[in-house]
């Protein structure tokens, strides 16, 4: 249906049309679609419509991420806050953890920093890595209630924000890059 798929985040897509825009993003089971193009959105929903049973509710005014996804990885390490315990380093344990944790960070970009750097020695994990992905792992409970709100701000302006940093990681010495994008004032990505 035309549409682009972004290269940072892989539940937001674009489409362009007639100097207009229309913004799907896409999360498990449910779809946010926004535009300048009225007439656009109102034929995505009339093919979703065709192919899926898909209930259609009116203007957003809460969204959160699903609180079962972000306790997943705390119910899988079961000695999750006793700094006493020092396990041995799980290898295949600690791949999982970092599987959910990498699937998580598509709606938390919160915790997508210090995953990306946690993945880099999944084959090898050493015992600061685990301490590592318990800290990340509490932090995720101490912010399963967060959520975002959009604000009514009078206007339905899209507005995106990119800065990049030219070898600036010490660790991989390469070119990094982030965008963030406001959607009527609101930040969504």
């Amino acid at each position: 249906m035309d549409y682009r798929q972004s290269n940072d985040g892989h539940i937001l897509f674009f489409k362009h049309s007639r100097n207009k825009i229309s913004i799907l993003l896409v999360y498990v089971g449910d779809m946010i679609l926004t535009r300048d193009d009225m007439l656009e959105i109102e034929m995505l929903n009339d093919k979703l419509f065709a192919c899926f049973k898909i209930k259609r509710l009116e203007n957003l005014k809460y969204f959160s991420c699903d609180n079962t996804l972000a306790t997943t990885p705390i119910k899988l390490d079961g000695k999750l806050g006793r700094s006493e315990d020092n396990p041995p380093v799980d290898r295949g344990r600690y791949q999982r953890l970092i599987g959910k944790l990498i699937y998580l960070s598509h709606t938390r970009p919160n915790i997508t920093y210090v995953v990306k750097l946690l993945s880099q020695f999944i084959h090898d994990p050493r015992e600061v890595h685990n301490a590592v992905a318990r800290r990340v792992l509490l932090y995720l409970k101490g912010i399963l209630d967060y959520g975002l709100l959009f604000q009514p701000h009078g206007h339905t302006n899209v507005k995106i924000f990119i800065d990049a940093d030219y070898v600036g990681s010490i660790v991989e010495r390469r070119f990094t890059s982030r965008y963030c994008s406001f959607l009527r004032g609101n930040l969504i990505i």
